[in-house]
């Protein structure tokens, strides 16, 4: 069945500038705030008091917005539960991540991407422009362009975005329902005897995974199961002690793969974060050997089964460097 695309939620008043959304500050409802800042900008100046001279200068310059996308002034009003807009600087240096995304599809709802390793997914911490949203924001002019789901910074291959908002929750949605099958592949240390997983044998394994606020890695606690992954070895690599593995999650919590992995007994080939966290600058030579490999989904608008496929490849298994296009192709629609 075709479904009709749901109609366009709120926007900023502020567009998207250089690839980056505007930053939306809510102004709290408690009594005590409301008493102490009659006016908007009192209170963001003492939000934010290590940037106020900034703030200022964006004040002056009419940058930052209400909810209704009127300029702040001194005399507005502080409107609780109300909404600022304003652009925050990115980092004054980011260091540049030498590879691209490569286009595998686009139409006029989807943009297919083949993400690189080391490459964010979006702006996050230290990584604002260097990241996959916010270079094809500006590389493809596609200024409403919106993930519908994640891939970790380390983690290669297929990444599907959303070109309108008009359509962003259908797909968004698809991947929360877990009705989008997904392909991983790995390298990792064979198996040793008596190991929960064989060559050619599929096998599940379930857990409950929590990533707490603040901590790097996310880990596997006592309790209920949330995260279920079939793993399969595919390969052997006997003069190495390597193996190809395909991995397929059931569930989509944040380090999922590598921490089922790890608990094995069998960590991904140059996680840093298993077994044990590293905190080394990044290595483009050893990339994390987890490809997001293919992925596919009954269109949630047009109910066609489509599917995508990463056309890189893990390095420590093929033992070639992984191919990477200097350039966003674009390639007919599927």
């Amino acid at each position: 069945m075709t479904r009709t695309p749901g109609p366009a939620k709120h926007r900023p008043p502020l567009p998207v500038r250089d690839g980056l959304n505007p930053t939306r500050i809510v102004l709290p409802h408690d009594p005590d705030v409301v008493v102490r800042f009659p006016y908007a900008l009192d209170y963001l100046l003492d939000r934010f008091r290590d940037d106020a001279d900034r703030l200022l200068e964006k004040v002056a310059l009419g940058e930052v917005v209400t909810g209704h996308g009127e300029p702040l002034t001194p005399t507005t009003p502080y409107e609780p539960r109300g909404f600022l807009y304003l652009y925050r600087d990115p980092p004054a240096h980011e260091d540049p991540i030498p590879f691209e995304s490569e286009v595998l599809h686009r139409d006029e709802n989807l943009l297919v991407v083949d993400k690189p390793h080391f490459l964010a997914t979006m702006p996050r911490g230290r990584w604002v422009r260097e990241t996959v949203l916010v270079r094809l924001r500006v590389a493809l002019d596609l200024p409403e362009l919106s993930p519908a789901h994640r891939l970790d910074r380390g983690t290669a291959g297929v990444l599907v975005l959303t070109v309108r908002p008009e359509v962003r929750g259908a797909y968004q949605e698809a991947f929360a329902r877990r009705v989008v099958r997904k392909v991983y592949e790995a390298v990792a240390p064979l198996p040793g005897p008596g190991a929960h997983v064989a060559l050619g044998e599929p096998a599940t394994l379930s857990s409950r995974i929590v990533k707490r606020r603040g901590v790097t890695r996310a880990e596997e606690v006592p309790g209920e199961p949330n995260a279920e992954s079939l793993i399969t070895l595919t390969a052997a690599d006997e003069t190495r002690g390597l193996g190809l593995y395909r991995l397929e999650p059931h569930t989509g919590k944040t380090h999922q793969l590598r921490l089922h992995m790890a608990s094995l007994g069998l960590p991904i080939l140059h996680d840093p974060f298993w077994p044990e966290l590293r905190s080394e600058p990044d290595d483009f030579d050893r990339p994390l050997q987890l490809l997001s490999r293919s992925l596919e989904l009954t269109d949630p608008l047009s109910g066609r089964l489509r599917r995508f496929e990463s056309r890189r490849d893990l390095r420590e298994w093929t033992g070639e460097p992984a191919r990477d296009a200097s350039d966003p192709r674009i390639p007919p629609g599927n």
